[in-house]
C-alpha cells in the first residue's frame, strides 16, 4: 500500500523515501567540528513508502514501515537525492535496520 505524502517522490516496489535527521552541532573540548569531519546521520523519518516487493508467486508483500516512522539505516545505504531544495535518501526496505519507538 503506497503512502501519499507532501513530497513529490513516489517510491516504487520496496523502496522507501527517508528524510535524514540532522545531528545537533556539537563542541568537543571547546573545538568546532567542521561539516566535513562529521559523520553522516544514520537516523531518519520515513516520508513515503512504495507498495511493497513482489514475491515469487506474484503476490505483493506489505512493507513493515510506514510514513512517519523514525528509523535507523546503514551508514552507506541508499541514494541521496535533492527535490525542491530538500535532501532525501531513497533506500530499499531491507536497508532499514530498525524502527525507533
Amino acid at each position: 500500500m503506497a503512502t501519499k505524502s507532501a513530497t513529490k517522490i513516489a517510491p516504487l516496489a520496496d523502496r522507501v523515501v527517508v528524510k535524514p535527521l540532522e545531528e545537533t552541532e556539537e563542541m568537543r573540548g571547546g573545538l568546532y567540528i567542521p561539516d566535513t569531519a562529521k559523520e553522516k546521520p544514520q537516523q531518519g523519518k520515513v516520508v513515503a513508502v512504495g507498495p511493497g516487493k513482489l514475491s515469487e508467486q506474484g503476490e505483493r508483500l506489505e512493507p513493515d514501515v510506514s510514513a512517519g516512522d523514525k528509523i535507523l539505516y546503514g551508514k552507506y545505504s541508499g541514494t541521496e537525492v535533492t527535490v525542491d531544495g530538500e535532501e532525501y535518501l531513497i533506500l530499499r526496505e531491507s536497508d532499514i535496520l530498525a524502527i525507533i519507538k
